[in-house]
């Protein structure tokens, strides 16, 4: 049965008071308030928790950490939102009776959730039929709003997304048949490898279809003196500049290493690239096992969609024999393929430049635009040695990015340049996983959400070039953080435009949903829609008498507790411009949540995660 035929069904604690400072949230706020003036105007993931959470055993090392657990539901709200998308009452709660430890320790041993490739099998996308999804990029969407909105894991979904802006590569560009299912394998390879090594992601990334179409690896051969042809270095440049090393050599703390008259020490050359691009010739999609399906009703047949989950596969006539040296490291001439990659990847994981690279960019993702150099060398330090003498165990990057004194101390709160901006993707995910977003249907039939007017500007695994949505060296010009040179990555997403853009589709959606191609009228599915991804906010009507109750709550599940007195007054006042009684009619009642809900996510505390 196709997709389309075959639908499935599936507390109140006042936290110390934060006042904004000139930095961050001053850049926020001052296109935050000008276009909240114009914004003024049930299940289905197949996914289940049948049996009890696993406990971990907490097996790493804790030197150097201050903090062993929450003393506030502020600090527990302030943790999960760094480390998942969202901190609700019951989340809370399960961090406060445990550690932080403890809790890491159960993320790295839960079971994984359904995979995206699963998801897209069970909703019939796997189907050779005449709805052609085999030619489609929207079931891919389907698939990661699934992932992403609903189900368990989700630190592991956290950082497989966080994975996805730092290993790019974009379903925006697929052109391939089966493209759906390939990215919904390479969503399900950083969510596997989220917990397990570098070395084996940075391979698994190398070898993955997506990744080999996106940047040519797919059909690149050695060189034909006679015709020319020399191997294309797309993949070498970019393993390099954007996946493992960075363009200027390192300092463990993640600054840069200058020459005797000040200028950057590049890390690799021209040569280097070449030399490389040898290592990665030979390689394709592995369509071995030589199975095509009829198309009913057309003329030509279509390959089966397993070589989008399988390793490209390397044809040892089309791979260059020649000796090739970069970085310091030699493959002799006449090294086979895979001795080759190996080395290749050997050099690039081992290299000094890859932990404080990586490093810098993960501690970007989940906690602070502009780390200081002792919170990337801490990090890179575990990166290096995990303390058991292992190298390049991502569990150890983890606990040491959210362990750290810089993400839990009390003094980053008070730090106006502390935090970051909040990806326009994770503040919906957050609102979707804190009331409850279920599709009803089952289908999660929510598109590509990236355009800067009228939706998101951004949408995940679709980011728009390779380096990604947003440049990690960006400074926003014209600001407070230009003077110093702090880094703001998210704000170069930006604008008029996308501001408005947010809290305008934010209002339609916390109000109604999402509007979707309706699974109820499958002979009009593109034509008749339905509000079928929707939230719960009964919790919310169960305070909404009481505004400064419900205002406190969301700022502890939204923002961590840092709405200011002044800004939590200002709400409170605007919401009882109306009374609100037990009373009330359902709508009233309504609109008073879904107001506050949205001037909560429209503030600069909320937009500037601390």
């Amino acid at each position: 049965m196709s997709e389309i035929e075959a639908p499935l069904r599936n507390l109140d604690e006042t936290s110390p008071e934060q006042a904004p400072g000139p930095g961050l949230a001053t850049v926020a706020a001052a296109a935050a308030a000008a276009a909240a003036l114009a914004a003024c105007g049930g299940g289905g993931g197949g996914e289940s928790a049948n049996e009890p959470p696993a406990v971990g055993v907490v097996d790493f090392s804790l030197a150097g950490f201050s903090y062993a657990a929450p003393a506030s539901d502020a600090e527990a709200a302030r943790f999960l939102q760094q480390a998942q998308f969202s901190s609700t009452p019951e989340e809370i709660a399960e961090l406060r009776s445990s550690t932080y430890a403890q809790w890491l320790a159960n993320q790295f041993v839960r079971n994984q959730s359904m995979t995206g490739w699963d998801w897209l099998e069970n909703r019939g996308y796997g189907s050779v039929d005449s709805n052609s999804y085999f030619f489609n990029h929207y079931p891919a969407d389907f698939m990661i709003w699934n992932q992403l909105l609903y189900g368990p894991d989700m630190m592991r979904k956290r950082i497989a997304l966080a994975l996805s802006e730092f290993f790019v590569s974009s379903l925006a560009s697929a052109e391939f048949t089966w493209r759906a299912h390939a990215y919904a394998d390479w969503w399900d390879t950083l969510k596997r490898n989220a917990f397990g090594n570098y070395r084996q992601l940075l391979e698994d990334v190398t070898l993955h279809p997506a990744m080999g179409y996106f940047l040519n690896t797919k059909g690149n051969q050695k060189e034909n003196v006679s015709t020319g042809r020399v191997p294309d270095e797309n993949y070498a440049r970019e393993v390099m500049q954007l996946f493992s090393l960075g363009v200027y050599q390192l300092n463990l703390d993640g600054t840069v290493k200058t020459d005797g008259s000040g200028k950057p020490l590049e890390t690799y050359t021209q040569d280097d690239v070449t030399n490389l691009a040898r290592v990665f010739t030979g390689y394709d999609f592995d369509r071995s096992d030589g199975v095509r399906h009829t198309v009913p009703g057309q003329t030509y047949t279509i390959e089966s969609r397993e070589f989008a989950r399988k390793p490209m596969a390397l044809t040892a006539s089309r791979h260059s024999m020649l000796a090739a040296t970069f970085l310091g490291t030699t493959v002799p001439a006449n090294t086979q393929g895979k001795d080759a990659l190996r080395v290749a990847m050997d050099a690039l994981f081992n290299h000094p430049n890859t932990a404080p690279f990586f490093a810098r960019q993960m501690i970007q993702r989940l906690v602070t635009s502009d780390p200081s150099p002792a919170y990337v060398s801490r990090v890179a330090a575990r990166f290096i040695d995990n303390g058991a003498g292992v190298r390049g165990d991502l569990r150890a990057v983890w606990v040491a990015i959210l362990l750290d004194d810089e993400a839990r101390g009390a003094a980053s709160l008070a730090s106006t340049t502390f935090g970051k901006l909040r990806e326009p993707m994770l503040r919906f995910i957050q609102w979707a996983r804190t009331f409850n977003v279920v599709s009803n249907a089952g289908s999660w039939k929510i598109f590509d959400l990236g355009n800067p007017a009228t939706q998101l500007g951004q949408s995940p695994l679709r980011a728009p070039s390779v380096f990604n949505f947003f440049r990690p060296g960006y400074v926003p010009p014209g600001t407070a953080l230009s003077a110093s040179g702090a880094t703001a990555p998210e704000f170069q997403l930006v604008n008029e435009s996308s501001v408005g853009g947010y809290l305008n589709f934010m209002q339609g959606v916390i109000e109604r949903g999402i509007n979707c191609p309706n699974p109820a009228v499958p002979e009009a599915a593109w034509t008749s829609y339905a509000y079928d991804v929707v939230a719960n906010y009964a919790r919310e009507l169960s305070m909404v008498t009481n505004a400064s109750a419900l205002v406190n709550h969301l700022s502890l599940v939204l923002c961590a507790g840092q709405l200011s007195s002044a800004t939590r007054q200002t709400m409170v006042t605007a919401l009882e411009a109306t009374t609100v009684t037990s009373a009330s009619t359902d709508t009233l009642k309504n609109r008073r949540v879904w107001a506050a809900i949205l001037m909560v996510m429209a503030t600069p505390e909320y937009l500037i995660q601390k």
